[in-house]
């Protein structure tokens, strides 16, 4: 098939998608209100709650959203052919993962700004709220960690890449304080003086790493993980505004520009998907994702069709710059089908190369020569960027080495290959770089309300305390991890983890929908939550019994049960809640609608 087609179909589909169902999200159900009061202007505090312009808080809420799995998990699944993995892409991203962002960011912004373990609590009582929290930070330390590894991987002994995505630290800075200070409002011009000095990062690569300035920046992998965590506390310690917001909002623009090129380059030169629309591994035995398409599918292509991690952002960096509720539907339904175009692009270029190819680079040397395949142009394209791309599994290399193959075919820009791979490779490393920063500060925020010490009513002295020593904390948990190298047998929990917080999140939304008497509406949530409860409690059992039991893996086994364990009772815990509300009377009814409304601090509730 042509590749033109799945681009053509993919825009068609989102675009249709965001103009009528998100719209009728926003509309009927939720009921969007520019008149509503938001907690960024109620409890602006210059540090966390800050009004931020539509446009900055969808590039700040895109690139924290957007990390490694829209990139990864695309291109891993591609194992099973191209066509489940842009079905579910599509589908899901419309059906699932933009209603789960969006509806959690509305009842975020209703409630206070408050985290989805704080509308747990509020909604339906302490001890699902305590639940929840503990689910919530437990995951969220195993998605950080994990996300750390292909940015570890990515950069290790490689000063151009070490350079170019540093650099965007003190240009972010720089931009911060120039959008705020010197020259306040001026959103345009802030974002050209930005993107072009993040570009000249890029440009600037090679001429560092050819200099001495080279030999300093080449760091092995427990420097860098050391870097990665100090860098995570400053981003989860400073004003908003200073580091994460400014840097976040640039590095969409330099992930929207790679992809636009990505898919422009696909509609010059039109390559043909070489990757069969279903291959033998949907019914399991695959050398890169080791079960069948259903439910392994589903948890390896997250971000991109649906993502737990979503609801923490949902519900913690961004509702508390919203600056009107009806910013909520372009920035939480809209950024997520940016990201699901961001997918099928990923998949794209991974299943333009040669199927033998694209395993030789997916599959370790021994697991590949079992395949009996021949790599086609892999040593040519080995030549070509310098480096033997065979047997480096993860998905990071297949998709650099695609997007390179895509881009080599454009006439001029052959001879720079070696250039555009690694800088792909870069690319993906500020991709994901942008969720650790977000991530980092969100689980500062959860390790607050779970310490009762929310700090929008604190003194100055206190709230700064705080902010230092919670993102401590939730830093050195996850930064110990990767450290210790452990989490590197903790790498396949990240799949199911992710989805398992997704449950949790439409059960919340759920609730949600029923204590706001959306009772009519509630469908929009408990069709998306009954399916991912199935798939993602069925792939984590199978994790358990077929995977991890009989390999010997005890300590993954034990955390896959206790999330297990974890996510039944809140489901658990949520239902008991729904039959509650359904056997109420009308004064029990009036009185929980009277403090519903007092929490979400709303003009019109209903």
């Amino acid at each position: 098939m042509n590749s033109i087609v799945i681009v053509i179909i993919a825009v068609l589909v989102l675009t249709i998608g965001y103009g009528f169902y998100g719209r009728f999200v926003a509309r009927k159900v939720l009921m969007l209100n520019g008149d509503n009061p938001v907690p960024s202007v109620t409890y602006n505090d210059g540090c966390d709650y800050v009004p931020t312009n539509k446009t900055v808080l969808l590039g700040h809420h895109f690139a924290a959203i957007a990390g490694a799995g829209p990139l990864i998990g695309p291109v891993l699944a591609a194992q099973y052919g191209f066509l489940p993995g842009v079905l579910w892409i599509l589908i899901g991203s419309v059906f699932a993962g933009a209603v789960h962002d969006m509806v959690i960011l509305t009842a975020s912004v209703r409630f206070k700004g408050k985290s989805i373990a704080e509308i747990a609590r509020d909604l339906v009582g302490p001890r699902l709220g305590l639940i929840t929290s503990i689910s919530v930070i437990a995951i969220l330390i195993i998605t950080m960690a994990g996300l750390g590894i292909p940015i570890i991987n990515a950069l290790k002994h490689s000063p151009w890449g070490t350079f170019t995505v540093g650099f965007t630290i003190p240009v972010a800075l720089f931009i911060g304080i120039y959008m705020k200070y010197i020259r306040p409002d001026k959103i345009l011009e802030g974002t050209i003086i930005g993107v072009l000095l993040v570009l000249l990062g890029v440009v600037l690569g090679p001429a560092i790493d050819a200099s001495s300035w080279g030999h300093i920046l080449n760091f092995d992998e427990k420097q860098l993980t050391v870097i990665l965590a100090i860098y995570g506390f400053f981003a989860a310690a400073l004003p908003v505004w200073l580091l994460l917001l400014p840097r976040d909002y640039l590095s969409t623009y330099m992930k929207l520009g790679v992809i636009g090129a990505l898919a422009i380059g696909i509609i010059i030169i039109q390559p043909h998907i070489q990757m069969p629309a279903f291959t033998q591994f949907v019914n399991g035995g695959g050398p890169i994702i080791p079960g069948k398409v259903f439910p392994f599918l589903f948890i390896t292509i997250a971000c991109g069709a649906l993502s737990g991690f979503h609801s923490l952002i949902s519900s913690g960096t961004t509702p508390k710059m919203i600056k009107n509720e009806k910013d909520i539907l372009p920035i939480g339904f809209g950024a997520m089908l940016l990201e699901a175009f961001v997918g099928i692009m990923a998949l794209l270029a991974a299943t333009v190369l040669p199927t033998s190819d694209y395993f030789a680079i997916n599959s370790l040397p021994d697991v590949f020569a079992k395949l009996h395949m021949l790599p086609k142009d892999l040593p040519a394209l080995s030549a070509m960027v310098g480096e033997n791309l065979a047997g480096r599994p993860g998905g990071s290399v297949s998709l650099a080495v695609g997007m390179t193959y895509v881009f080599q075919s454009i006439p001029g820009l052959k001879a720079l290959m070696g250039y555009w791979y690694h800088f792909c490779i870069m690319f993906e490393a500020l991709f994901i770089l942008t969720t650790i920063d977000s991530g980092t500060r969100i689980g500062r925020y959860l390790l607050q309300d779970l310490f009762k010490q929310n700090t929008r009513n604190l003194s100055n002295t206190r709230r700064w305390f705080n902010a230092i020593f919670f993102s401590a904390l939730i830093t050195f948990a996850w930064g110990y991890l990767l450290y210790s190298g452990s989490i590197s047998t903790i790498w396949p929990l990240f799949g199911t983890a992710n989805q398992m917080l997704a449950v949790i999140a439409f059960a919340v939304a759920t609730t949600y929908l029923i204590r706001s008497k959306k009772t009519r509406y509630v469908w929009v949530t408990a069709v998306p939550l009954a399916f991912t409860t199935v798939t993602t409690l069925t792939a984590a059992l199978m994790n358990i019994f077929e995977n991890y039991l009989p390999k010997g893996l005890y300590t993954l086994a034990i955390i896959s049960a206790v999330l297990v364990v974890l996510v039944c009772l809140v489901l658990i815990e949520s239902a008991v809640n729904w039959v509650k509300i359904a056997h109420m009377n009308d004064e029990e009814r009036i009185a929980v609608k009277t403090r519903l409304i007092g929490n979400i601090n709303v003009v019109n509730a209903n």
